[in-house]
């Protein structure tokens, strides 16, 4: 049993602030002791010399989709389209390498971020190529076809919308191509799902990625998006703690989870964790889709959409308590927010776990009082302050903003709060998290950031990814700092985010991702 040396090095514990140590010995995969070099150094085999970078404790992104983000690592990715007609461009650059009859499948796209804020239409679309297109919204909770999509799936003017969705139709009746919630389903029912094969490649690309930016682990919501949830599922059996060293921890999709109850598949335990029942109360409030309690202040006519009946919301929370399981919940309008909390006081969750309430952008006094009276953990997204704003705030009207994105008054509340990207609704960078956390300000900006008073310290900012993230998956007794007994999981940046200037936070680079003991990451020598 080999005994490795960390040292040479700035380690934090983030066992409390400006806590470091001088070295770290684990042996095989757990930390055995933390000290200085003297006391430890005689009790190594082995010596690994961080030549004066900085070690964290392993990072853990509490919310993503890790096959969708390597699919979107490896499809045709529009988020870097700043105009409609640089998006065109990109697609019809695509559509040159498509067989005949083939799907022209893209993603990221998000109007916000052209110069003129407008959604383009199917009609457009049609004049860039003769395939059938579909394009999910950066958000995914809405997507853009064509006429041939629309005609292979039947929509036209006149049909109905389904009780989950909405088909956007012009003043006149047309219907535009654009799909809310369950009406992409429409489209992307049509789509063959993706083989193990093709899932397990997704997942591969994910990993290698993720782990090159630091991350050790991560919530991850797949299971229940590709069919039979047993083929992603395996993908993950074929690439988790079998070609890499990382830490899942899978949440199951509503439609699929008394299967996966019933069936009980075997987990590749400690690299595969289940996770929570995960289902929709709301939408996005890009898409004009969160569930606000009044209407939104730049379209006064609606207040967003409920993708469940609040009959249904009950149903499933009573079909997670029969299994004494707890939910993991999308509410990011203080509509949704309202109600999935009244649920919950009525079906309390079984003593020892915690409900996962996912995003809260949009919450309010009352509502977070009723929140702080509940067993709940918070998945935070720093990230959508870079995105967001400045819109969102016109978008929600100033009487909405107190509750808005407050991430430091929920921390200060006493929440266990974690942070995640929502990859590939985002970028899997953590680095994008701890700076908009930190600056509440779009990458570039100069100004003192929006809404300030949320700032978070750099030490609250990393917390969110170590010691808060681990918590929320009932893991704070053995991930998340730097402690005798805990998973041996480093993160190793080659400067100090706790001390750099706020604009040089996104230039740091991972050196090392260790998992277990084990480097599973190292940047090549430059």
């Amino acid at each position: 049993m080999m005994k490795t040396l960390y040292t040479n090095g700035k380690i934090y514990t983030m066992e409390k602030e400006h806590e470091t140590v001088g070295a770290v010995l684990t042996e095989n995969s757990k930390i055995l002791k933390v000290g200085n070099v003297e006391q430890l150094q005689p009790l190594a085999d082995k010596e690994i010399d961080l030549q004066g970078a900085v070690l964290y404790p392993g990072f853990i992104d509490s919310h993503m989709h890790l096959i969708g983000h390597g699919e979107k690592l490896r499809s045709l990715n529009l988020a870097s389209a700043t105009s409609q007609e640089e998006m065109f461009e990109m697609i019809q650059q695509a559509a040159t390498s498509l067989k005949d009859g083939e799907w022209l499948v893209g993603e990221g796209w998000n109007e916000n971020n052209f110069k003129e804020p407008i959604v383009p239409t199917r009609f457009q679309l049609d004049e860039l190529c003769d395939s059938p297109i579909v394009l999910s919204r950066t958000c995914r909770h809405a997507a853009l076809a064509n006429s041939k999509a629309f005609e292979l799936a039947n929509i036209t003017n006149e049909t109905e919308n389904p009780v989950d969705g909405e088909i956007v139709r012009d003043e006149t009746g047309v219907a535009t191509g654009y799909l809310l919630e369950g009406a992409q389903d429409l489209v992307f029912d049509l789509l063959e799902a993706p083989s193990v094969e093709e899932l397990t490649a997704s997942l591969e690309t994910a990993v290698e990625d993720v782990l090159s930016l630091g991350l050790t682990g991560a919530v991850t919501d797949d299971l229940g998006y590709y069919g039979d949830y047993r083929n992603p599922f395996q993908a993950y059996k074929n690439v988790i703690g079998t070609k890499k060293k990382f830490r899942a921890y899978l949440m199951n999709r509503s439609p699929i989870f008394k299967q996966i109850m019933e069936e009980k598949p075997t987990y590749n335990e400690p690299w595969m964790t289940a996770g929570e029942m995960k289902f929709f109360v709301d939408g996005a409030l890009g898409g004009q889709t969160a569930l606000l309690r009044a209407p939104y202040a730049d379209a006064p006519h609606t207040s967003g959409m409920a993708v469940h009946s609040d009959e249904e919301i009950e149903k499933l929370v009573q079909l997670a308590r029969s299994y004494e399981q707890a939910v993991a919940v999308h509410v990011i309008g203080d509509g949704a927010v309202e109600t999935i909390l009244t649920v919950l006081e009525k079906y309390p969750v079984p003593n020892g776990k915690r409900d996962r309430l996912i995003h809260v952008n949009v919450l309010a006094d009352d509502l977070v009082e009723r929140m702080l009276k509940l067993p709940v953990v918070l998945d935070l997204q720093p990230a959508f302050i870079a995105s967001d704003f400045p819109w969102v705030m016109e978008r929600l009207g100033e009487e909405r903003w107190g509750w808005a994105y407050a991430w430091k008054s929920l921390i200060d509340k006493g929440f266990i709060c974690g942070a995640g990207s929502d990859a590939p609704i985002e970028e899997a960078d953590p680095l994008i998290g701890i700076y908009a956390a930190v600056t509440r300000r779009k990458i570039g900006d100069t100004h003192e950031g929006y809404l300030v008073k949320e700032k978070l310290s750099r030490y609250e900012a990393i917390q969110l990814f170590t010691t808060g993230s681990a918590a929320t998956i009932g893991m704070a007794h053995r991930r998340g700092k730097i402690a005798e007994g805990y998973d041996a999981d480093f993160t190793v940046f080659d400067c100090d985010l706790m001390t750099v200037p706020a604009n040089e936070i996104l230039k740091a680079k991972v050196k090392m991702t260790i998992v277990a003991g084990e480097i599973m990451y190292k940047a090549s020598q430059e």
